[in-house]
């Protein structure tokens, strides 16, 4: 399986064609239709938030203030 960036990387190019106007077309008597673009966003945002957990960012740390 890829890495977290290639996933991402896939799935921001795929938003990028149906945001083109690529989110469906025909070929003879035969209709391609592309991933949902709702999914995709949603995968996006995973992806990131996993990216951002891996490389340590957007940790936060409740103060207490006990020690």
């Amino acid at each position: 399986m890829d890495g977290l960036e290639e996933q991402l990387e896939r799935v921001q190019k795929a938003i990028a064609a149906i945001e083109g106007g690529a989110q469906e077309y025909q070929i003879d008597n035969r209709r391609v239709s592309h991933a949902d673009l709702a999914a995709l966003y949603r995968r996006e945002g995973s992806l990131k938030l996993a990216l951002a957990r891996e490389n340590g960012e957007g940790i936060l740390y409740a103060n207490t203030g006990r020690l």
